[in-house]
């Protein structure tokens, strides 16, 4: 079962790239953007992160705290967020249990191969830990400035 907008998302606990295991609910009273990306060190992957990374003073700004998740061993999240001075956590899901929650652990294609992987996705979690906003299938160039659209409103 997926979450949907308007449901609570339930809370969950990930090791992330600050040394420390991070838990959603410590992050009731602001909002959270939680985004999913396939792999750390890709071209897509690295250009959404630092769109992130300089986008996150204004995200501040409005009370957002942005988390990034994807499958890959913490050793490889702390080497990535340290590489590109990222001011936010990166989570490591490396069992997918929340990429399965919001649905974005799926068969993909590349190059002619099918596996199982992480397709990028955001999702605006409010004060109260519901969902408010989600964008699937994201494309990188823009995406940050439309979920910056959405926290402003």
């Amino acid at each position: 079962m997926n979450i949907t907008i308007g449901q609570e998302v339930p809370d969950f606990t990930l090791p992330a790239s600050t040394g420390r295991e991070i838990t959603l609910s410590e992050y009731r009273g602001r909002k959270v953007l939680l985004y999913f990306y396939p792999k750390d060190n890709t071209p897509a992957c690295t250009q959404e992160a630092c769109d992130f990374r300089d986008a996150h003073d204004t995200l501040s700004a409005h009370g957002a705290v942005v988390l990034g998740i994807s499958t890959d061993p913490i050793a490889a999240h702390g080497k990535f967020s340290t590489k590109l001075s990222l001011p936010f956590p990166l989570l490591s899901d490396e069992e997918h249990k929340v990429s399965e929650l919001f649905g974005v652990w799926q068969q993909k294609k590349l190059y002619g191969k099918e596996f199982m992987g992480i397709v990028r996705s955001t999702f605006l979690i409010d004060e109260d830990g519901i969902l408010r906003a989600e964008w699937r299938k994201v494309r990188v160039k823009g995406h940050v400035d439309a979920a910056l659209e959405q926290i402003v409103k």
